[in-house]
Parts: C-alpha cells; sequence; structure tokens
C-alpha cells in the first residue's frame, strides 16, 4: 500500500524486499516458513538475496525506494547519504496488517510473525553481526502502529524536507 503512495506521489521506482523474498519463494514452490528455513540452512540462498538489494541501492539509477528490513543496515554499511526510516509497529499490529494482506487467521499471523523474528534475528545476526530493529543505522525511527498508510507517507514526506 504505501509503495503504491509513493508512486502516485513522486512516481519513485520502489524495490520490495519482502517481494524478492516471496517471489524467491513462490519460484521454489516454497512456502514462506519453508523458504524461511532454506535460508536458515543454507547461507548461499539468503546472501544472494541481500546482494541483489545492496547491488541495486548501490548501482540502480532507476530505484529511488528500497523497502526491506535490512535496507537501512545496507545504506549504512554502504555509506549511502539518504534516508533511512524504520517504520516500527507492535506485534499485534503487525500480525493484523499480516491478516490483511495474506488472508491468515490472526492467531496464525501471530504465531509466524514471531517465529519469523526469532528465525531471522538469528541468521541476520550469525550472517552479519546485526539485529534489524537496532535503530543505529536509522536516520528516522516511526512508530506507525496506530498509522494509516497515508500517515506513515505524510511522515516521511516531513523527513524529506529535513534532508533536501
Amino acid at each position: 500500500m504505501i509503495e503504491r503512495l509513493i508512486d502516485s506521489r513522486f512516481g519513485w521506482s520502489i524495490l520490495n524486499g519482502g517481494d524478492v523474498f516471496r517471489s524467491e519463494a513462490k519460484r521454489r514452490g516454497l512456502s514462506l516458513h519453508e523458504f524461511e528455513l532454506l535460508c536458515k540452512d543454507d547461507e548461499a540462498v539468503d546472501r544472494s538475496l541481500d546482494a541483489l538489494l545492496q547491488d541495486k541501492m548501490v548501482n540502480d539509477a532507476e530505484v529511488n525506494v528500497v523497502e526491506s528490513r535490512l535496507a537501512g543496515w545496507w545504506a549504512h554499511r554502504n555509506q549511502l547519504d539518504c534516508l533511512r526510516v524504520w517504520l516500527d509497529v507492535t506485534e499485534e499490529e503487525r500480525a493484523r496488517r499480516v491478516v490483511a494482506r495474506e488472508g491468515l487467521d490472526y492467531a496464525e499471523a501471530l504465531e509466524a510473525n514471531r517465529v519469523r523474528v526469532a528465525l531471522d534475528g538469528a541468521r541476520f545476526e550469525h550472517l552479519y553481526g546485526l539485529v534489524p530493529e537496532d535503530p543505529e543505522p536509522y536516520t528516522h525511527v516511526v512508530d506507525a502502529t496506530s498509522f494509516s498508510a497515508h500517515e506513515i507517507l505524510e511522515a516521511v514526506v516531513v523527513f524529506l524536507g529535513d534532508i533536501s
């Protein structure tokens, strides 16, 4: 949703890391959970997806926005001069958004998110020595728990004014 609003307002191209992840899982005929487990067991898969995102961030002038749990870290580590925003939400709200996006039931979405956070956290600590939720690499952190997509965009627009 936020990607469509950004595109509509600015005409910017967006690379969504979650979409890349979901596309790769689908291409391999795996559920998201199965693909997460594959990434955990085969570091080369994870590293190749992360390398793709970093390469596009550094070298693809057509990509204006990268949405990914590690985008802020990659921008920070690659010393990219850009706005880096972490959108924080409670785990309950994250589950509600998954329900709306993917049609799972609430309890299932809540548990799937908890498993994902634990798996991803351990994997990213092992692979890169980082915790995705650590605010260190971000220029701005927004508690977006009660924000609509429009309100999130307006918060980011304010930040864009800070850097221009």
